[in-house]
């Protein structure tokens, strides 16, 4: 049975939470590749940032739907939502617009196991991480693919 470290691109491309979303942009553009893991200084993972996150400074914002009720305002939806979505729209940086939540994969994960999370969480990439958190490879869809052939 294949594992992770198999099919694992590396070495892996990262980005710091400083790097400029231009520079992000950049970078996606001219390595083909639909995102990227964001690491600090350590090269520890702190996150990962993709295409549909640089998507998001394009999006128009939505301001939540309110009543007045006794001088006090009630949102149909969160308004901190929107504070998000602002930080978001407005982002300069990578640290503006990385997500922190990021499922990751170890160098003996199973093949199957790994199609099944990609399958189950609707993932596109899964950094490969050491016990340290440190980032070995990244696996996308394409590499399971690879399988296939």
């Amino acid at each position: 049975m294949k594992q992770a470290q198999d099919i694992m691109t590396t070495p892996v491309i990262t980005v710091t939470m400083a790097t400029d979303i231009k520079e992000l942009a950049q970078l996606l553009t001219r390595e083909r590749i639909s995102g990227v893991p964001v690491v600090d200084d350590d090269d520890i993972l702190q996150g990962i940032v993709t295409e549909t996150d640089l998507l998001f400074t394009e999006k128009p914002l939505h301001i939540p739907t309110f009543i007045t009720l006794l001088d006090a305002m009630v949102f149909f939806e969160n308004p901190f939502k929107m504070d998000q979505d602002l930080k978001r729209l407005t982002a300069s940086t990578v640290a503006d617009l990385y997500r922190q939540e990021c499922v990751t994969v170890e160098a003996s994960t199973p093949t199957t196991e790994i199609a099944e999370l990609m399958i189950d969480k609707k993932i596109n990439l899964l950094p490969v991480i050491n016990s340290e958190r440190r980032v070995i490879g990244i696996i996308s869809r394409s590499n399971m693919i690879s399988l296939i052939v």
